[in-house]
């Protein structure tokens, strides 16, 4: 098809995810469709070129330019053996990839369970996690804790943990009792500035939480190492170790989401790793693979595990695809790739300059915070010096009216969101090197500097007729 058909067609066909489909095929704008990529650059169907900021959501680690690797590892396992599940059964490339993950993890998280991505990931979690509670004869541990906005996944067990309320509500009652606590958000806390104080309030609130569900009937604690929604949301030091400490106290397990913090995008493996911790479940999915496959992981300790190999016991839960050999054979390739090219290096090595660069941004009045790790961060916008929260109709005309379209004027992809407050992010391409992470910064300078006069020109009195 050509531009036009493929508009057309999506029009008539084509139901898109999280999505105002009115406003997405309104007929005053073309929906973006992308139809190739080449290193941290994609091309819409009109050869417009863009920098993917933001990974093809968080997904794309190495880019666009392995294709032809990738198709080199499937090729000999496609004809060899095209699929077989999990199922009571295995295949050598997913018994090879979980044997290397186990390589890689922190600590002992030498169990895998395949997903095909990270809601999957996440529920699948849970349940391993109730199996361990029933088989060692704890099974009134059926609450959970988590954090405010954060998103943890839609399918619906995982919606119970995602702390956004809006995306539960139509749903009915969630399935799992979860307590959602404070997030780190140090910007507009009370304390922020301090962050000792900071850290021994927000523990203490974890502490209360547990007391209040019962600490005996508590199964899980679950977070990300910088949460996502709100806006890349980093923890206080000793936020973490203190986690750690209160599951161990009251014999809940400790879970880390690393959906989105995994496989570099903080300069590791794991992003709890910066924070000298090893939980006893992850949750991984989208840079496992580099997206150059749909995949998902569930890494599980020896001791959440143990209990799952004795006689009698059944683990309730499987996924057709879940470690499917091609998708397995396409994860193992990427991890080569990372340890070839040197991607958790290269992360570490840029660090430090984007977040330089990025920091210049809080010169403009609508930059009010910018916060995040590794190659993952975000600017919260806001009213001018006083650091104003936008209303929604604000919010509406900047986040989903203006910026949408200014960003791709700029050639840049990027995330307005405001599921907590208004937040600008990015998450580049962890191959990026720095001119084109000074290229990101210069386009977000000028977007921003041009949303801000939007708003200020939008938020002026009309003048009497």
């Amino acid at each position: 098809m050509n531009h036009d058909q493929l508009q057309q067609s999506a029009r008539e066909h084509l139901l898109l995810h999280f999505t105002r489909h009115a406003s997405a095929y309104a007929a005053e704008h073309d929906l973006l469709v992308l139809e190739r990529g080449e290193g941290p650059y994609v091309f819409d169907t009109q050869g417009r070129r863009y920098i993917d900021a933001l990974s093809s959501l968080f997904c794309a680690q190495i880019g666009y330019s392995y294709g032809e690797e990738m198709v080199s590892a499937v090729a000999d396992q496609l004809p060899r053996l095209a699929f077989n599940t999990n199922w009571g059964t295995a295949h050598p490339p997913s018994i090879e990839l979980a044997q290397r993950l186990a390589e890689l993890m922190p600590g002992d998280l030498n169990h895998v369970f395949f997903t095909c991505g990270g809601s999957e990931a996440v529920e699948a979690a849970w349940k391993i996690v109730r199996e361990h509670f029933d088989a060692i004869g704890q099974p009134q541990r059926r609450k959970a804790i988590a954090r405010d906005i954060a998103y943890h996944g839609v399918t619906l067990g995982a919606l119970a943990f995602t702390g956004v309320a809006p995306m539960k509500e139509a749903f009915g009652p969630p399935p799992i009792d979860v307590t959602h606590v404070s997030n780190t958000n140090a910007f507009r806390a009370p304390d922020g500035d301090d962050p000792e104080a900071f850290c021994r309030r927000l523990l203490g609130e974890v502490r209360d939480a547990i007391a209040a569900a019962g600490p005996d009937e508590v199964a899980l604690i679950i977070a990300e190492p910088v949460q996502n929604a709100g806006g890349c949301l980093i923890a206080p030091p000793g936020y973490w170790e203190g986690l750690r400490a209160i599951a161990d106290e009251c014999g809940a397990l400790l879970m880390a989401d690393e959906v989105i913090c995994g496989f570099g995008r903080l300069g590791e493996w794991l992003g709890i790793e910066r924070e000298g911790v090893v939980p006893d479940l992850a949750s991984v999915a989208k840079g496992l693979t580099s997206a150059y496959a749909p995949m998902g992981a569930v890494l599980v300790s020896d001791r959440v595990a143990e209990p799952l190999y004795e006689p009698g016991v059944l683990l309730r839960h499987g996924i057709t695809f879940g470690g499917h050999p091609l998708a397995a054979t396409i994860a193992l390739r990427n991890l080569e790739i990372f340890e070839r090219d040197g991607v958790l290096e290269n992360v570490r090595r840029h660090e430090a300059h984007l977040e330089e660069r990025l920091q210049t941004l809080r010169s403009l009045p609508i930059v009010g915070d910018v916060r995040g790790r590794g190659f993952f961060w975000a600017m919260e916008l806001v009213k001018g010096a006083s650091n104003e929260r936008f209303d929604k109709p604000e919010r509406d005309r900047l986040l989903r009216g203006f910026l949408p379209g200014r960003l791709l004027e700029a050639g840049l992809i990027a995330r307005p969101d405001d599921r907590g407050d208004s937040v600008l992010q990015i998450a580049p391409p962890l191959v990026s090197d720095a001119a084109v992470l000074d290229e990101i910064v210069d386009r977000l300078h000028d977007v921003l500097a041009d949303s801000g006069r939007f708003m200020d020109m939008v938020g002026e009195p009309v003048a009497a007729a």
